[in-house]
């Protein structure tokens, strides 16, 4: 089912009819007595190797009764959560707050706040209309500076408040930090259950928050490495079909599913091309594999590597001018990147273990991947000439690095030993930020493997 919305933004440069009054009052009095000029900008720099999360407190959001109350209550919580485990804000305890969600609106006590150090607060409101649709409102205050520093309202079918949530999160985090936020998007990953010598794969999708979780395919056939695209609501995958490959793209918003083609002994599933009109992926002949890329809208195909050794896990730069890859042809596992026509091949991993599935950052600044390294398994970043490598985290099993659609932070699967003598294994889903410090596991219903992220939602 579609989960496509029209959200109208109104800014809050004329302000809100709620507020306007009682808010005007307040800064003509805090003017006369606290200059503003005394306070710093509530900002995070989060390209700063540890960050001491922001207090932020998120009081339920005012409903007048009923359902709008409990909406009020829904998104608030939702919006909470996106934002702590980003690890770069910290909830202020909602037992301590010194105000509810009606004296808000008429003004926040911003000296109240500041005992409890809170640093950034958030107001909003939900109010129904008479066309059945919600208007959720929310404004973003600097306690120390009492600034507001950002307030928007948005209408959405009441079906559709967990994603407005998002949205509003997403607001709040590009405010303060001056990034593009990650939270209004989804992840396609396998879905995994059964014992581990007939395992059942199936293709699921979901919030990225491990939430609104939907099985995409029937589990007939064995799903591999889904992709999305950076430009649709569109993911392609590799299934097995009677022990052949077939590629498949699929539009998640449609439910229409096409063959891309079948091709003998794949290695790895395709990714997308930046603008979305092409794929790249590796086909194996003889013992060894190259790179090609196929036009979506003509299905030429063009071989990218010629060469007498393995190369594969392809994936272009945000630009399209160079492909990551991974290649044995000095000899072990290492990460290669070449011009997108195939010249220029340079290895860029120089670190003891064996590198795979790079993968490159949308922003262009980093190329995450896969490593081993006696018997342990790492995730790691370098930059695109392979200095400054970053392993972020380890495990007894990880892989299949997926980039947050503002570069800042990854998903990932582990393996988990478990059972007597952890002969068994289960799979399970991690987030981690870019310094390495923030790892928390994304929650899902079965095992789940391959994860890819989805660009923020339109």
């Amino acid at each position: 089912m579609s989960r496509k919305l029209t959200v109208e933004i109104e800014r809050h440069e004329r302000s809100v009819f709620w507020l306007i009054f009682s808010f005007a009052i307040y800064f003509l009095a805090a003017t006369l007595w606290c200059p503003t000029s005394a306070y710093a900008d509530v900002r995070i720099d989060i390209t700063r190797g540890v960050v001491e999360p922001i207090p932020i407190a998120i009081p339920a959001f005012y409903g007048a009764g009923g359902n709008e109350a409990q909406f009020g209550r829904d998104i608030a919580e939702v919006v909470s959560n996106d934002l702590v485990r980003s690890g770069l804000f910290s909830a202020v305890d909602p037992q301590s707050f010194v105000q509810d969600a009606d004296s808000l609106l008429v003004a926040p006590h911003f000296a109240d706040w500041r005992v409890l150090n809170t640093q950034a607060l958030v107001v909003g409101k939900v109010e129904a209309q008479q066309d059945g649709r919600l208007k959720v409102e929310f404004r973003l205050w600097d306690v120390f500076a009492e600034q507001q520093m950002t307030g928007l309202a948005y209408f959405t079918v009441p079906s559709n408040w967990r994603r407005v949530a998002h949205i509003v999160a997403d607001a709040i985090y590009k405010r303060i930090t001056g990034e593009d936020g990650y939270f209004d998007t989804r992840i396609v990953y396998v879905a995994e259950t059964g014992p581990g010598n007939n395992r059942i794969k199936r293709l699921a999708i979901m919030d990225q928050d491990g939430d609104n979780n939907r099985i995409l395919s029937d589990g007939s056939a064995l799903v591999l490495t889904p992709r999305f695209s950076p430009t649709l609501q569109e993911i392609t995958y590799m299934a097995y079909y009677n022990n052949r490959p077939r590629v498949y793209l699929f539009n998640i918003d449609t439910g229409q599913q096409e063959v891309l083609g079948d091709f003998s002994n794949m290695t790895f599933a395709p990714r997308f091309s930046p603008d979305g009109n092409r794929v790249i992926f590796s086909l194996s002949e003889s013992g060894n594999s190259n790179i090609y890329t196929m036009d979506l809208r003509t299905r030429h195909v063009q071989q990218i590597t010629n060469h007498p050794s393995i190369n594969t896990a392809p994936c272009f730069s945000p630009d399209a001018q160079h492909i990551t890859f991974e290649s044995d042809r000095g000899g072990s596992q290492q990460i290669y990147t070449m011009r997108a026509n195939g010249s220029d091949v340079q290895r860029i991993s120089f670190g003891e273990g064996h590198y795979g599935t790079p993968v490159w950052s949308p922003r262009g600044d980093l190329i995450a991947f896969t490593k081993l390294h006696d018997g342990h398994f790492y995730i790691g970043v370098m930059r695109p000439d392979g200095s400054d490598e970053r392993e972020l985290t380890e495990a007894f099993h990880a892989e299949g690095p997926t980039w947050a659609p503002n570069g800042r932070v990854l998903m990932f699967f582990k393996d988990l030993p478990e059972g007597p003598g952890g002969r068994g294994n289960r799979a399970r889903l991690y987030s981690i930020d870019l310094t390495g410090y923030n790892e928390r596991e994304v929650s899902t219903p079965t095992d789940a493997s391959d994860p890819a992220w989805s660009p923020l939602l339109p």
